[in-house]
């Protein structure tokens, strides 16, 4: 039950963090500012939980180019996934999302070997078609660029989440959530003379709530794995549809079309399928 719980409160911060993303940009903030506060912020509090827990031994590392490349793909997948919740509406944005485990199943065969089977293929391609969907081709109501970058988000997330099951046969969840996030503030802390800016109080309010609820998001993902099965806890992630349409209206006024419902219902159904053939072929 806690680890379902912690998975829900997970699905809510990154709706929220997301929101405040949408919301900074609106008010000029630059999108490499918002990594870095992203990234900034949540460090600390993510050392605190480390130093309380299971003591800072675990963020000793082996393989510091194995956290560069992870640090690498996660900054592309955090900089595109950005990208497109400040182009697209939060609920498309989310909904494209969803679409990162189904790349990731592909992307598992050539990087990790994996064989995936007639079921999985098929449900790769029905949320592919979900994804169609969504972004209404045959529409002009979403704009072009904005559905490119979401979909390079998925793609890039899925290669994330490819790569941190890579290194995490050898590495500790405290150690990958660490060094990602002090690489991203050293990498990212590079260009913010040449984009920082100063700041009201409100968007600095902004900037903070970015990196509180990023930093809450992943503590949350990283704890619910620590108390109960993935295949329990990952499909209540989809629960953060439902926070992104709410905080879509309440905040910028937008109810998403019934296109942008039946696809993320395919989307998720396929998502779904796939994790439960997942875990039944590794039960083999």
């Amino acid at each position: 039950m806690l680890g379902i719980v912690l998975r829900l409160a997970a699905a809510s911060c990154f709706a929220l963090m997301a929101a405040m993303v949408k919301l900074g940009a609106e008010l000029g903030i630059h999108p490499v500012e918002l990594v870095f506060w992203r990234f900034a912020l949540s460090l600390p509090p993510t050392l605190l939980w480390i130093a309380l827990g299971p003591g800072l031994g675990a963020i000793r590392t082996r393989r510091p180019r194995a956290h560069l490349w992870r640090a690498a793909v996660g900054l592309a997948s955090m900089f595109t996934a950005f990208s497109a919740i400040i182009l697209l509406p939060l609920a498309e944005a989310t909904t494209i999302n969803f679409a990162a485990p189904l790349f990731a199943t592909i992307l598992s065969i050539f990087i990790l070997s994996e064989k995936v089977g007639a079921h999985r293929w098929a449900a790769i391609t029905v949320g592919l078609i979900g994804i169609l969907v969504v972004t209404r081709p045959d529409a002009t109501t979403l704009p072009v660029e904005g559905l490119a970058v979401g979909i390079a988000a998925a793609f890039c997330v899925a290669f994330a989440q490819v790569t941190i099951r890579q290194i995490s046969r050898t590495e500790t969840a405290e150690a990958i959530v660490f060094w990602f996030a002090l690489s991203a503030v050293i990498v990212v802390g590079m260009a913010m003379p040449f984009v920082g800016s100063a700041h009201t109080r409100y968007e600095w309010a902004i900037l903070a709530l970015t990196g509180l609820f990023g930093g809450l998001a992943q503590l949350f993902v990283t704890a619910s794995l620590k108390t109960a099965p993935v295949a329990i806890t990952a499909p209540f992630d989809y629960t953060q549809l439902i926070w992104a349409v709410g905080l879509g209206w309440l905040l910028f006024g937008y109810i998403p079309p019934a296109a942008t419902w039946i696809g993320a219902a395919i989307v998720i159904a396929s998502g779904l399928y796939t994790l439960y053939r997942e875990q039944k072929a590794r039960r083999r």
